[in-house]
């Protein structure tokens, strides 16, 4: 055994940043660019991450003094903003509880809470709840509901998942096998992954008319692998990080057909999806439909701790314990901390919008009826916001395609982004964005304002004029 190391300050142990104290932020810049390892970068990064000393409301706050307002809502997380009164309080009020507990052979009130409203809130049908760490533990999770029922109904040759082109549903391995094959970020793995099955990815956009060739090339894939799938997955409606595309709500109707006919599972991951991003609570809302897997996760805390879920239908609890107990427990499951926060964050969701002036209040049940509930409001705010600041964008030169639903706002290039430049020209704009392969794209938090939303337009336009042609 080493030695253990002398107390006392080492190189690491500078104290945070004060805006104004250049050196401390300075050293913190080094420390970081010489110890840690950012998403999706090498080491050292091409591009030396902001230092952000504190945030509250929509807007971060730098180690230099600048504010930015955050127009991705922390990777779509923070839909209510940073600092919120009624979260703060739910966590300063659980940690004088109990920070955590195992949930093995034990349970606590949160997590119960919690799960009662997940099955409140969701599709109906949806009446079990496996809480986990992330969103693609969800959706390992989901995978493994999917395995497990078709070995529960003695199939085990099913054995593969079903998609299409374009999604992206988690960096672990079994998710990142259903990730789009080919433009993921995940070719690397090729070989490697286990092989899926993948049907083209859904034509046009939500408002244009299904494709009705293409309805039936959904029907079909189902139909001729059905003896070798165990599930087929998609993010409804909107196709995050594989490419920020909408699609018909109809192609949803026709997988939830063609699944139940041969009883094959259907996974939606409302990751990004959920809790009223795209102007429904549930993306599965505009289709109609509840799929026999759910995964949660993102704004399911609003942003303050890592928190997911999947929920499945009575007939699918059945089908695996049938067999045994489905084989997966994180050390982290039903968090009380999480499940307090997450409880707070949906009940500011489903309150009614405040006045002005007023303090939030969080709701322990759905809003009258009559009411529209504050996310709504918020949602149709931020759309109808994103609509007009972004239709000059269109016609800007290098510009291929713009595009809204709900707080999501798309702008694709006809060329890679730089993402350098991109995200110079929108700090400079006092917003922050993360661009990536070809877009430039926002999911503001749900209190942003009209000047706020105003000013991501404007920031958005401005990192598309940035990236050279």
């Amino acid at each position: 055994m080493s030695a253990p190391r002398p107390a006392g300050p080492g190189p690491t142990s500078a104290p945070l940043p004060v805006p104004g104290d250049s050196h401390r932020a300075d050293r913190l810049r080094e420390l970081d660019r010489r110890h840690v390892w950012h998403p999706y970068a090498a080491l050292p990064p091409a591009m030396a991450p902001l230092l952000v000393d504190s945030a509250a409301g929509v807007r971060l706050r730098l180690a230099d003094g600048r504010e930015l307002v955050d127009g991705m809502s922390s990777w779509w997380a923070a839909v209510h903003g940073y600092r919120h009164p009624v979260l703060d309080a739910a966590v300063t009020d659980q940690l004088g509880r109990m920070a955590h507990v195992m949930f093995g052979g034990l349970t606590h009130e949160p997590a119960v809470r919690l799960a009662q409203t997940l099955v409140e809130i969701t599709p109906p049908g949806l009446e079990h709840v496996f809480l986990c760490d992330s969103g693609s533990v969800s959706v390992e999770v989901a995978i493994k509901m999917g395995l497990q029922y078709q070995l529960g109904r003695g199939r085990p040759g099913r054995r593969k998942l079903a998609t299409w082109r374009g999604g992206y549903h988690g960096d672990t391995f079994h998710p990142m096998s259903v990730c789009d094959p080919e433009g993921g970020m995940h070719h690397l793995w090729r070989g490697v992954l286990p092989a899926q099955v993948f049907v083209s990815a859904p034509p046009g956009d939500f408002a244009a008319a299904p494709d009705e060739s293409y309805l039936a090339e959904l029907v079909d894939a189902v139909a001729r692998h059905a003896d070798e799938i165990a599930a087929v997955i998609v993010e409804p409606v909107v196709q995050g990080t594989g490419g920020m595309r909408f699609h018909h709500p109809a192609y949803l109707r026709a997988l939830r057909e063609a699944t139940a006919a041969h009883d094959v599972l259907l996974i939606f991951d409302e990751i990004a999806t959920g809790f009223g991003r795209t102007g429904a609570f549930f993306a599965a809302e505009h289709a109609g439909v509840t799929p026999d897997v759910l995964c949660l996760g993102k704004a399911l805390t609003g942003g303050y701790l890592t928190l997911a879920a999947a929920l499945c239908t009575p007939e699918v609890a059945v089908g695996i314990s049938a067999g045994g107990v489905l084989a997966h427990g994180p050390t982290f499951m039903g968090n009380p901390l999480a499940c307090a926060v997450a409880n707070a964050s949906i009940g500011l969701l489903r309150a009614a919008a405040p006045a002005a002036g007023a303090e939030p209040v969080a709701a322990t049940g759905p809003a009258p009826a009559g009411v529209v509930p504050a996310w709504q409001v918020a949602v149709r705010r931020i759309e109808a916001g994103l609509r007009d600041g972004l239709a000059p964008v269109a016609t800007l030169p290098g510009v291929r395609d713009v595009r809204v639903l709900g707080a999501i706002g798309v702008v694709q290039l006809d060329r890679p982004v730089d993402l350098a430049a991109a995200t110079a020209a929108a700090v400079d704009a006092g917003v922050w964005l993360r661009p990536f392969r070809d877009l430039i794209y926002t999911m503001p938090p749900y209190p942003a304002d009209d000047d706020d939303v105003a000013r991501i337009a404007r920031a958005m336009a401005a990192a598309a004029v940035a990236v050279p042609r």
